[in-house]
C-alpha cells in the first residue's frame, strides 16, 4: 500500500549529487515511494536503507504523517550514487563526511570536489592493480591451458 501524504519538510533539501542515469528503472511520474519499493529499485534491503538514515547517510527523508518513510526521485537517485561510492571502496565514515558536505550546501563545492578527486585516484590506482592481476592471471590461465594440451612428460 502506497501512502501520498508527506509530513512537512523542515529545512530545506540540500543539493544531491547528480547521477547520471537511474541504475534502475521507475514508474513514469511516480516521486513517492515505500522503503519496501525502493529496496525492489536498488536491490538494498529495508534494514540497510533505515541505517543508512541512522548512520547520517541519508537523513533528508521525509515521513508520512504516520512515520512511514516515503522516499523521493531524489533520494534514489542520492542512492544509485552511494552505491556508486561503495564500490570504489569508500569507507562508510568517508560516505557520511560527504553526505555532511551535502548538506551543508554550495560553500563545501571545493571540499566535495576534492573528496572525489582522492576518491577518482584511489579507483584509478585500484583499476592499474587489478589489471596488473589480470595479466597475472591471463599467464597463470595460458600456462595451464597449454599444459594440458602438451602429452605427460614432455
Amino acid at each position: 500500500m502506497t501512502v501520498t501524504e508527506n509530513a512537512p519538510a523542515t529545512a530545506p533539501r540540500p543539493d544531491i549529487c547528480v547521477s547520471a542515469t537511474p541504475a534502475r528503472p521507475r514508474p513514469a511520474g511516480q516521486d513517492q515511494y515505500t522503503i519496501s519499493e525502493v529496496a525492489a529499485f536498488t536491490g538494498l534491503r529495508a534494514h540497510t536503507l533505515r541505517w543508512y538514515e541512522q548512520i547520517g547517510l541519508m537523513p533528508h527523508v521525509a515521513h508520512s504523517h504516520t512515520g512511514q518513510r516515503r522516499f523521493s526521485n531524489r533520494d534514489l537517485d542520492w542512492l544509485d550514487f552511494v552505491g556508486k561510492l561503495r564500490l570504489t571502496g569508500m569507507p562508510v565514515a568517508a560516505m557520511v563526511h560527504f553526505a555532511d558536505l551535502v548538506r551543508r550546501g554550495e560553500v563545501t563545492h571545493a571540499e566535495r570536489r576534492e573528496v572525489l578527486e582522492q576518491t577518482r585516484h584511489d579507483v584509478v590506482a585500484r583499476i592499474a592493480e587489478l589489471r596488473e592481476a589480470l595479466t597475472v592471471l591471463d599467464a597463470e590461465i595460458n600456462f595451464y591451458a597449454g599444459a594440458r594440451r602438451a602429452p605427460e612428460g614432455a
